[in-house]
């Protein structure tokens, strides 16, 4: 019996290695997913890419400015592509990115150069996103920024 014991231990430790394993994969395969949607998004903005910005956002977005205005998905697509502000610069500094189960919270400095109302403005913010695993795509449900 001793032996059957050692191989039903060893057996089920290789399974709990294998489902580990398995585990730090998906982690691994999720954060890497986030991070190139986050990117994404930042080039979409960039860009005024209505067509990625809508693929990106989940449809429940809410999407809040660091002057409390608060966007739905239509009504942030739409500002977001109106044309009366053109990024010259969106940098996303010093990112951070937690895997929660089907959520991911993403955070960093938010610093960008733009044309608005015919001035040049620059601002520096601190960005709060939170992405949601939905099916196999990663879709960003909410937005937060404060100002620095």
């Amino acid at each position: 019996m001793p032996t059957t014991r050692g191989a039903t231990a060893g057996a089920k430790s290789r399974t709990e290695n294998t489902m580990t394993s398995n585990r730090d994969h998906t982690a691994a395969a999720d954060h890497e997913a986030v991070a190139r949607n986050v990117e994404a998004f930042r080039l979409a903005q960039i860009a005024a890419d209505p067509k990625a910005l809508t693929a990106l956002c989940a449809d429940d977005l809410s999407y809040s400015h660091s002057n409390g205005f608060l966007e739905d998905k239509a009504a942030f697509v739409a500002n977001a592509t109106d044309g009366k502000t053109e990024f010259l610069s969106i940098t996303y500094k010093d990112p951070t990115i937690k895997i929660v189960g089907p959520a991911a919270i993403v955070r960093f400095h938010w610093q960008a150069e733009m044309m608005t109302g015919g001035q040049k403005v620059a601002n520096s913010l601190h960005i709060l996103m939170n992405w949601l695993k939905q099916g196999d795509e990663w879709k960003l449900l909410s937005r937060s920024a404060t100002k620095l």
